[in-house]
């Protein structure tokens, strides 16, 4: 008979209980959109409605002519000003991480990410132009009125269209659309094992492409101290040092000149692991106008522009013996990465994954990503 537990378990299967539902479930959070300073005006953004177009213009006159708008940008302006593209360095290093490469071996094209592009659009949502002024409806009536000249272009949407012949570029630098293409594994004793299989199982998988929806929108809110040129952003984010050195290296600026808090996120699931154009958006801004920033998305605007997760076509080969033995595996997985390479740990995680836990002697993957029109993917 065994004998009833008294004491609590050592290790594993403790209860823990939870230090942090008081201050949250009583409004005392302190999520980004919470911040405020006194005299911060409002940024909004101008999205592209076209998945691929080239900018030929950009119009502010009817804008800048309304209440209280205090400036306007537009990709041009980042050249001038001197903006350096987002830093993403997309392609995990650590000693564990399985190596992605270019077609070839060679160095991979991630698409540079300027806050605000100045050649094109590259999908639907794209910030292409900002507007600040006094008061958030002001901002956004005045985003409104933002006239953008648009020379449509053919686009490409799902990866396996994307590396079709004669399919639309997405960046002329990678005119077939694979910036990362990697063999894995043992392909001569792969092919043996099906050779000697007695059963083959093929099945293809497209993992659907997701948005995180975080409860709270993302929100920012940026600080300029003219008097020691340093700057400060309240940002929900997976991690703010990383949004510092990047959000630093955007500007041009020491990392030690830029502050960066992220209090409550509000959700995450890896949608905020990265830095988004908005941040870089309300710092530069701040530093322009010498007034405190602040820009909140729309739920709208999170489900077009938050970066988004998996999209991913798998190709999949399992070979068998009669006595259901597995002897090898043939793989192939397609990350559909969007407009630019964010991030390409769901890819190389892909990589040293694909076999999980089963004893497969002999396996082979190739790992693909694929530029198309569409929001950027990440973790």
């Amino acid at each position: 008979m065994h004998k009833p537990l008294t004491s609590p378990f050592r290790f594993i299967g403790t209860p823990l209980p939870r230090k942090e539902d008081a201050r949250l479930t009583t409004g005392a959070g302190r999520f980004s959109d919470d911040f405020s300073v006194p005299g911060q005006c409002y940024l909004a953004v101008v999205r592209s409605p076209h998945p691929h177009a080239r900018i030929r213009g950009v119009n502010f006159a009817a804008a800048r002519a309304m209440p209280g708008v205090l400036g306007t940008y537009s990709g041009a302006d980042c050249v001038a000003s001197g903006l350096n593209p987002i830093p993403h360095d997309p392609l995990p290093k650590t000693k564990y991480d399985m190596k992605l490469h270019a077609p070839g071996g060679g160095t991979v094209f991630i698409g540079p990410h300027m806050l605000l592009p100045a050649d094109k659009a590259r999908h639907a949502g794209e910030a292409v132009a900002a507007v600040v002024a006094e008061t958030q409806a002001q901002a956004l009536d005045a985003a409104e009125a933002v006239e953008v000249d648009y020379e449509v272009l053919p686009f490409v949407l799902h990866s396996e269209d994307a590396i079709k012949p004669g399919a639309p570029s997405v960046w002329e630098e990678v005119p077939h659309n694979m910036p990362i293409e990697t063999w894995f594994g043992d392909q001569a004793a792969t092919d043996k094992a099906f050779a000697a299989a007695d059963h083959v199982v093929a099945m293809d998988f497209h993992v659907d492409r997701v948005t995180g929806v975080p409860l709270e929108p993302r929100a920012a809110l940026a600080e300029y101290d003219a008097a020691t040129g340093r700057y400060t952003l309240h940002a929900g984010s997976g991690g703010a040092v990383r949004q510092k050195n990047e959000l630093a290296g955007v500007l041009g600026v020491p990392p030690e000149r830029l502050r960066v808090l992220s209090y409550d996120v509000g959700g995450n699931f890896g949608t905020r692991n990265r830095v988004f154009v908005e941040f870089g958006l309300v710092v530069w801004a701040a530093g322009k106008l010498g007034r405190p920033v602040k820009y909140t998305a729309t739920r709208s605007e999170c489900f077009l522009s938050d970066y988004q997760g998996r999209d991913l076509v798998t190709k999949v080969e399992l070979a068998l013996r009669r006595d259901g033995k597995f002897l090898g595996l043939r793989a192939t997985n397609i990350s559909n990465v969007g407009a630019r390479c964010v991030s390409l740990s769901p890819l190389s995680k892909g990589a040293g994954l694909i076999t999980g836990s089963y004893d497969i002697p002999a396996a082979t993957l190739r790992a693909v990503a694929i530029y198309t029109n569409t929001t950027p993917t990440q973790a």
